[in-house]
């Protein structure tokens, strides 16, 4: 699972290099769930291209801490799931799900749903990292089959294998949907 660490440290410093490009005022900024893994990953591919990314962590019994690649003005502490997965859906432009656990399939599946019931007033780019993960653990094809999604459902997200492959699809969505960036 070592490969998914050092996918996403590059997939954020991809992201992080092209956003300093942008107009300051337009930037993107890679925002994690702040702790370690796949999390810390991402705040470290956002200081390995020498810019800020954000961390969003919540206070847990175990296991979770603030991971040392945040930058420390964006380093915020959250006790409820719920204002934690608000704030990163009011801000987020896209979702890359790299293999993960509870929390993971929690933040994927919600926002799916508010995508797939129109909540969210937004264009969302929704990327699960690494297809044959993702077709282990979730039957995609079986919800459609059994009728719990359309077949149109399954347009709500797309894979990627590789950090170029992920950094493709969100630049072209990003430039698509938000003017701002253009």
């Amino acid at each position: 699972m070592s490969r998914y660490y050092e996918d996403a440290a590059e997939l954020s410093r991809l992201i992080t290099a092209w956003s300093t490009k942008l107009k300051t005022k337009n930037r993107l900024l890679v925002c994690s769930g702040g702790g370690p893994g796949i999390m810390e990953a991402a705040n470290k591919g956002a200081m390995m291209a020498k810019g800020e990314s954000i961390g969003l962590n919540i206070s847990l019994p175990f296991e979770q801490y603030p991971n040392p690649y945040i930058t420390p003005k964006f380093n915020m502490e959250f006790h409820y799931f719920f204002m934690r997965k608000f704030w990163f859906m009011f801000l987020g432009k896209a979702l890359v799900a790299f293999p993960g656990g509870f929390g993971t399939l929690d933040e994927f599946f919600e926002l799916l749903t508010l995508l797939q019931t129109k909540k969210v007033g937004k264009k969302m780019t929704v990327i699960l990292y690494g297809r044959n993960f993702w077709n282990k653990i979730i039957d995609f094809k079986a919800l459609v089959k059994y009728g719990m999604i359309s077949p149109d459902d399954m347009n709500l997200f797309s894979f990627a294998e590789t950090p170029k492959e992920a950094f493709a699809i969100l630049k072209k969505d990003v430039l698509k949907n938000y003017s701002e960036f253009r």
